[in-house]
């Protein structure tokens, strides 16, 4: 069965991303016929689940510029922050009468927790010596004086810093605005879910939905989310590296003792880990997040011992009279995540087939500068001769940042930092080395069961060994597909 409705650009996805790209796309060229595919309650989007935080700076690491694929994601996250202000004015200009207001939130203090292990410093360090590269201001803050946090005895912060520029909007209130500014701008939504893609001649033609009916169109963008790696293996093998789903919990609390933080309130971003963060919702109501665990099949719900280890952590760490705050709703979001943790963006060698996902943490943050390209490519043809997205190639092979041995490095950094974190204390007589050690060889057997020496990232690492031989065999084909491409 064929649809009636027909397109110039399907879009798969309802997310920040996939109505973003409508949204922009539509308003640099209004004649274009946008359909945007996506079910109402958004099951597992991470979108619905987001924190939301417009942090740039505040997620520097020590190897963000070590290569130039961290250097060029770096640039990307710089590019959304200067865009949201704008982005924000033009989504409400694009509802017309029906503009939702969007709660936003200034200014961002990251703390050390006294937990952390040397690689929570690097991060400190690195986010100090990249706001000084780039004129971007910050305050030093005496981290035994933050009035807003009261944490346990000994788990008190050790560092931190404000970053002014930086902070959050609330995720509901955006998705709210741009679901408004499509319907504005004419975009037609179809409440479905896209089961497979449609192809003739080796381009894709379409889309097929669950209800049975095929959508024509002249270009499908993948903006789904996690849900993307379903379609991602009906294409060639070899085409496009698997996805994988982050998951995320997190939960709104109504504050019953102590005051809610005025501005985020963050941990740096660790090895394998996106840290604790809190985010004021207003009149008491504070956004507590996020879990990060990387599966292949990602499932239903969160893992109590990840939920025990996230409001343990607020608890300790942050303010022990977040206790006695009431739960109002939790979030469980499934973050897309490719192989080499990079985002697949653009072009697909499959002609016709363009990518908006594989973003991970970064997709609600970055979706205006996404958008921004993505509309580029629809609209206006080839990408530009200096295109400073192309390492994002969705056809690329994994991007590797390191080697097979420092992957396995940084394997056991991120055991030991989730085991201290979790209150792992060893008798003085005894080292952590056996157990780092232990961490390597696993990290390396993980590399020896894929058939090739490819570097992948701890929580990717992490993934592949709690997968099934299914999943292995189907990374491993990857893997020996791509091994002698340039």
């Amino acid at each position: 069965m064929v649809m009636v409705v027909t397109a110039d650009v399907v879009i798969v996805g309802n997310g920040a991303l996939g109505l973003s790209v409508a949204v922009e796309t539509a308003l640099r060229d209004r004649s274009l016929r946008i359909v945007v595919v996506g079910s109402e309650a958004r099951p597992g989007s991470a979108s619905v689940a987001a924190g939301a935080m417009l942090n740039c700076f505040a997620e520097v690491t020590g190897r963000t510029g070590e290569h130039p694929a961290s250097r060029a994601k770096f640039a990307l996250a710089r590019e959304a922050a200067r865009l949201w202000p704008g982005w924000l004015e033009r989504l409400a200009e694009a509802a017309r009468h029906v503009a939702v207001p969007v709660r936003s939130t200034r200014g961002t203090l990251v703390v050390l927790g006294a937990r952390s292990t040397g690689d929570g410093v690097g991060s400190m360090r690195a986010i100090r010596a990249a706001a000084e590269e780039h004129g971007e201001p910050f305050q030093d803050v005496d981290p035994y004086g933050i009035g807003v946090l009261e944490a346990e005895a000994g788990d008190q912060p050790v560092d931190a810093l404000y970053l002014e520029n930086e902070g959050a909007v609330d995720a509901r209130h955006v998705l709210a605005s741009l679901d408004a500014a499509a319907s504005g701008l004419g975009v037609t939504r179809v409440a479905d879910e896209v089961v497979s893609l449609v192809t003739a001649k080796d381009a894709v033609t379409g889309v097929r939905l669950s209800s049975g009916a095929t959508l024509p169109a002249g270009a499908v963008v993948l903006a789904t989310g996690a849900a993307s790696g379903r379609l991602i293996e009906q294409l060639p093998p070899g085409t496009v590296q698997p996805l994988l789903s982050g998951t995320g919990v997190a939960l709104e609390t109504q504050r019953v003792r102590g005051e809610a933080v005025p501005y985020v309130v963050r941990t740096p971003t660790l090895v394998g880990g996106c840290g604790l963060h809190a985010v004021p919702l207003g009149n008491g109501v504070e956004y507590l997040g996020a879990t990060n665990h990387v599966y292949f099949d990602a499932p239903a719900g969160p893992r109590l011992g990840i939920v025990q280890a996230l409001l343990s952590g607020y608890i300790a760490q942050f303010d022990r009279n977040i206790a006695f705050s009431a739960v109002r709703r939790w979030h469980y979001g499934l973050r897309p995540v490719t192989l080499d943790t990079f985002p697949l963006l653009g072009r697909a060698p499959v002609p016709r087939l363009f990518f908006a996902t594989g973003t991970y943490r970064d997709g609600f943050h970055s979706a205006p500068a996404i958008a921004r390209h993505l509309a580029g490519l629809l609209t206006d043809g080839p990408a530009p001769e200096h295109d400073p997205y192309a390492v994002f190639a969705p056809g690329r092979k994994p991007i590797e940042t390191m080697t097979v041995d420092d992957a396995a490095e940084r394997f056991a950094q991120m055991a030991l930092l989730v085991a201290v974190e979790r209150g792992m204390r060893l008798p003085y007589i005894f080292g952590a080395e056996p157990i780092a050690a232990a961490c390597r060889q696993r990290a390396l057997e993980c590399v020896e069961q894929l058939g090739v020496p490819v570097a992948l990232a701890p929580e990717i690492l992490g993934a592949v060994s709690e997968a099934d031989a299914n999943r292995i065999r189907q990374v491993a084909d990857y893997l020996s597909t791509v091994a002698t491409r340039p």
